[in-house]
């Protein structure tokens, strides 16, 4: 059978976000659930939404995504973490781009977001507009395997930028950010180690000033006053905590 177009979610114990996640995709021709062997509720509830779950275990961010692109036979796929939410305006405008043809068709679709960080929509700091490569014609997108995490998409072809916005819980509480950068922290780490690059005395305090000063003072963090400096500040430590794992793996003896 013929599917135009699969929400995929990638997953791993989200039944706390994956039913209201999947209701919002109600509208896809095909919703899949591609999951990393969840010992929760996850599977459960995805297939009690009439969702196709496929098991496949992680390796890291951008193999998964390959992954899901070789698994699921549609001709758009839609990438949906599962504390996104789809609105009606977007789902609908999704629908729209990929039946254009001729000079307005495009290959892949950015997707603006709105983050919800402690219950606030962030407004600067670089969590929005927050543009998001998630709509993908199926045969034309891969993910470049030198970024496993932050994935990048080497697209045949070009990008258009949608109007309606994807909706982002992205964390409830500081603990919670704290544990999922610090799992980041690692996949950054290792890059900067496969680049060759090497920490020096001076840039556990350069590089993660310099980030504060991106994330505040460039991208505007300050217009979510104290959400911002709390936020821009912990990415600054995401950043020191980074660079201090690529020290240790250049002496893991140390």
């Amino acid at each position: 059978m013929n599917i135009d177009l699969a929400a995929v979610v990638l997953t791993k114990n989200e039944e706390r976000h994956i039913g209201d996640c999947l209701d919002s995709l109600a509208w896809a021709d095909e919703r899949v659930v591609f999951d990393d062997f969840s010992s929760d509720g996850t599977v459960e509830i995805a297939q009690a939404r009439g969702a196709r779950v496929i098991s496949h275990a992680l390796e890291n961010f951008c193999a998964q995504r390959n992954a899901a692109l070789k698994a699921v036979e549609a001709t758009w796929i839609l990438f949906v973490d599962a504390d996104e939410r789809v609105t009606p305006s977007l789902a609908e405008e999704v629908r729209q781009v990929i039946g254009l043809t001729g000079e307005q068709a495009r290959t892949g679709w950015w997707i603006p977001r709105h983050n919800y960080m402690i219950g606030h929509r962030m407004r600067g700091g670089g969590w929005y507009p927050d543009h998001q490569l998630r709509l993908l014609r199926r045969d034309k997108a891969r993910y470049d395997p030198a970024h496993p995490v932050h994935e990048i998409v080497i697209l045949d072809g070009e990008a258009g930028t949608l109007q309606n916005d994807f909706i982002h819980y992205n964390y409830d509480t500081v603990a919670q950010f704290r544990r999922k950068m610090g799992r980041y922290t690692a996949f950054e780490a290792e890059i900067l180690f496969r680049q060759g690059i090497r920490a020096r005395p001076w840039t556990y305090v350069t590089m993660p000033l310099r980030e504060f000063w991106r994330r505040f003072v460039k991208l505007r963090g300050y217009r979510d006053h104290v959400y911002g400096l709390l936020f821009c500040g912990l990415m600054s430590w995401y950043t020191f905590l980074a660079y201090w794992r690529l020290r240790e793996l250049h002496s893991p003896n140390a």
